[in-house]
């Protein structure tokens, strides 16, 4: 599990996807998934928004970095993608955060 968030992490600008990060550490997506959520409580998906929120909120907080560049800089699409999922699991806006 470990060897995974290692790779999450270090991919996180990247485009993750399941069957990828079931290759890093060699088994099967749907395997891979199931073990995931049981060991962390959600999804990898969800862990991955989290993952790129937690790090939107760091390069909010340090840098002066616009909002359209962190969303890219942690692997959201948009910028309304990152203010979308940001809000849903903060409660504010990234530009709250400045």
């Amino acid at each position: 599990m470990q060897l995974a968030l290692d790779y999450i992490d270090t991919h996180l600008e990247g485009d993750l996807s399941l069957v990828q990060i079931a290759r890093v550490v060699n088994i099967s997506p749907t395997y891979f998934a199931s073990l995931f959520k049981r060991a962390t409580g959600i999804s990898p998906h969800q862990y991955i928004i989290k993952q790129r929120v937690e790090r939107a909120k760091l390069l909010l907080s340090k840098t002066y970095l616009m909002i359209a560049d962190i969303a890219q800089v942690v692997g959201f699409s948009s910028q309304s993608h990152l203010t979308q999922q940001f809000k849903r699991l903060t409660g504010i806006r990234p530009k709250q955060i400045r």
